[in-house]
């Protein structure tokens, strides 16, 4: 028997399939030996200077190392098959020393999609463990302990307990704040616009006045625009020039970590941290009709590069498809921008191009298949000849001015053929040179600058991948961090720094400012790549930074003005008689308890830190948990109904519960049916939630739905297209309704 060694149980399960009885594989789930949780894991050889990790198996992982080691007495040989990367790569060293084997003596295999042809191919073309690529990172999983462990607790003793600092995450975190001070210290500029159409709604925009180019910003305040309005109306225009240009829009590259987060962010609401566990099932494997099978490559990667089998393939799937004429002569090649792109071997693509969308929505789950025909789609597109477009430009001319109108329009479809055009055409009516031109309407409008907007999640990590900042399995996580530790809260795809985030972030710049600085964390990035490569000694890389850095924390111990606010007011807790004290947080100051957290007593305070007496509105209502009164309160969706034991009892109500029932009882419980808010806006739901889920977003009636398989439906009345319906508020079938012309 021989023994193979993967990370993940869907992994493990996928390639046992392809194997059969001589194999045996087993999944480690991720990492088994690491630097302990509970302390700093790091020494110093004083004779070296080198520092010394000090791993050890968490208890946890205890059983798996035990079952790993049972199944390695039994087999003739045992493979490595962690993920591919440098992370991968230390894994499966990890998991040699693990079971006390020697990590030179273990064949290492790799591969980049699982599939039961790259499984045998790997197992065919075993390597040694690539120790640079090990000891690349073991320097950055010890470039972050010391920065972590070290810093954190500074920051937890001068500004809050709680809060963390990180190499990558501080300078991610910088990028953020510093965004946002851009956004307060905006000052809008005044500027005017002269939107004209010409007969036959031409628009056209205002390109030169009295021979002087104008830019968006040149008329800058409303006697400018009157004057220029005046000369416009007194103008005669003439058609000078007609220009037709062929312009070509470009196939898209290929998927890598950071554009396939970037992407479904913005076509599918997916977070990053979404995408990339949805894609993790796809690459591990899913139902196929041929059976278990990884159906997309490796998704952790920064590179644009695609097999050549692969590219044969697609190029015979676009022809038999769409036809020659869509399929370039040669096949594309796309080169890297991102900085020090070095950890994978291929783009994101599918691996069974007979896989296609259609199949798998058989197959796969909903967000699973909405993340795989993104992959599919752009592995097809990328191959594909460039849409064509013919832009068609009208210069009108006067005597003190000239206008510029634009149009286009699509002449050969290219890659939207698949995927759907973009830019829609936008047609200008046929006319001639030296025709007259007659204004059909002109208006002078202000307008002010805007800031510039805050980062989304995709934006934050096209910058750090334009800046170098991280790697591909970095991006998520690091979002994740500053969202969980509340530095940063995400509105409406907007990432909003806290004030936490601000007082962090200056600490830091006038105390660590190389901790923050966005080219100090790229460059450590291009120094672990040479390490990777076998250019740098990774212990000189450690020790260059950790005696410096050391150096600070002392110094910042010493130096750095705490801004922790922990002042006694001598006076008991209402609740424990434990003393209160005045204390800051994210939204200020405010007094609490000393007892915390076993009494969690709080109050408001003003500015100059005296308590705020909080107005208490009362209610007539009773909890339905608990039978103490309700009181109203305001949230961020307006005023709701709160149990007046909080934290005790922590039930709310809407406003619109006690003000709205429905005269129809619930269809699933008998319950009372009720209208209640929610960011998404208004609907109606059953009073006996969570025990019955009931939700409509219009108000049921008391008329049944017919339609077949659909059980405790009822219909709604609404309106659709402009049309009076039934709807199903449970199968969503809608039916005409007659209304009362009154």
């Amino acid at each position: 028997m021989n023994l193979i060694i993967v990370e993940s149980p869907a992994k493990a399960r996928t390639i046992k399939n392809f194997l059969g009885k001589d194999y045996e594989v087993i999944a480690s789930k991720g990492h088994i030996r690491d630097l302990p949780k509970s302390r700093f894991g790091i020494t110093i050889d004083e004779e070296t200077n080198h520092l010394i990790p000090a791993y050890s198996v968490a208890k946890e992982n205890s059983a798996i190392v035990k079952e790993i080691k049972a199944l390695a007495k039994k087999s003739n040989t045992i493979y490595i098959a962690t993920d591919e990367d440098r992370e991968g790569e230390a894994i499966g060293w990890h998991i040699a020393h693990a079971i006390k084997k020697d990590p030179e003596e273990l064949p290492r295999i790799v591969f980049h999609e699982i599939t039961k042809t790259a499984i045998k191919h790997a197992l065919e073309n075993a390597r040694k463990i690539d120790m640079n690529m090990v000891n690349a990172q073991q320097a950055r999983r010890m470039l972050d302990r010391v920065v972590g462990y070290k810093l954190s607790p500074l920051l937890s003793s001068k500004i809050q307990k709680g809060l963390s600092g990180g190499r990558v995450q501080s300078s991610t975190l910088k990028l953020v704040v510093d965004r946002e001070r851009e956004i307060k210290a905006f000052i809008p500029v005044e500027y005017w616009s002269i939107d004209t159409l010409f007969k036959k709604d031409i628009e056209a925009t205002l390109t030169l006045h009295k021979r002087e180019k104008l830019s968006k910003l040149s008329i800058e305040n409303k006697d400018s625009a009157e004057s220029i309005y005046a000369s416009i109306k007194a103008d005669n225009f003439t058609i000078s020039k007609i220009e037709t240009k062929e312009r070509k829009s470009k196939t898209p590259p290929p998927f890598m970590t950071s554009t396939l987060q970037q992407t479904a962010s913005s076509k599918l609401g997916f977070t990053p941290k979404k995408t990339m566990m949805v894609a993790q099932a796809l690459y591990e494997g899913v139902k196929t009709p041929t059976g278990t099978s990884g159906v997309i490559t490796y998704m952790r990667t920064d590179s644009l590069n695609l097999a050549g089998e692969a590219v044969t393939g697609v190029r015979g799937v676009i022809e038999s498809r769409f036809g020659a004429k869509y399929l370039p002569k040669e096949p594309k090649i796309y080169t890297k921008k991102s900085k020090g792109a070095q950890e994978a071997h291929e783009a994101i693509r599918p691996t069974m191009l007979q896989f296609t969308p259609e199949v798998a929505s058989s197959f796969l789950k909903a967000d699973e298949i909405k993340l795989y025909r993104l992959i599919y789609e752009r592995f097809m597109s990328c191959q594909m000849e460039d849409a064509v477009f013919e832009q068609q430009s009208i210069i009108f001319t006067g005597a003190e001015n000239e206008y510029r109108a634009s149009g286009r329009k699509l002449t050969f479809a290219g890659f939207y053929a698949l995927t759907g055009a973009e830019d829609k055409d936008k047609l200008l009516p046929t006319l001639k040179e030296g025709d007259k031109a007659v204004i059909q309407s002109v208006k002078p409008e202000q307008h002010f600058t805007e800031p510039p907007a805050r980062y989304s999640e995709a934006a934050l990590i096209k910058k750090l991948e334009s800046e170098g900042v991280g790697r591909p399995s970095t991006y998520a996580p690091t979002i994740a961090t500053l969202s969980g530790r509340t530095y940063v809260t995400i509105e409406k795809k907007q990432i909003i720094p806290t004030e936490m985030a601000f007082t962090v972030t200056d600490m830091l710049e006038k105390n660590f400012a190389n901790i923050v600085d966005i080219s100090f964390t790229a460059n450590m990035e291009d120094k672990l790549d040479e390490v990777s490569e076998g250019n740098i000694d990774w212990q000189k890389l450690l020790s260059d930074f950790y005696f410096p850095f050391m150096e600070q924390i002392a110094e910042g111990k010493e130096k750095i003005v705490s801004l922790k606010l922990a002042k006694p007011l001598g006076r008991p807790c209402p609740k424990c008689n434990e003393e209160l004290l005045l204390r800051s947080g994210r939204f200020g100051n405010f007094i609490a308890c000393s007892g915390f957290p076993k009494c969690k007593y709080t109050e408001q305070v003003d500015a100059d830190g005296n308590k705020v007496e909080t107005v208490v509105e009362t209610s007539d209502v009773k909890c339905n948990k608990c039978g103490k009164d309700m009181i109203i309160k305001n949230g961020r969706n307006g005023q709701f109904l709160a149990c007046s034991d909080y934290p005790d009892c922590k039930n709310t109500k809407s406003i619109a519960v006690e003000e709205k029932i429905s005269d129809t009882p619930c269809p699933d419980c008998a319950g009372k049916v009720s209208l209640k808010n929610s960011r998404r806006g208004p609907f109606w739901g059953c009073e006996n939630y969570p025990d019955c889920k009931f939700i409509s977003k219009f108000e049921p009636t008391t008329i049944k739905c017919k339609e077949k398989g659909c059980k405790n439906g009822l219909l709604a009345e609404r309106t659709y297209r402009k049309k009076e319906v039934y709807e199903c508020v449970k199968c969503k079938t809608k039916t005409p309704r007659e209304v009362d012309s009154k």
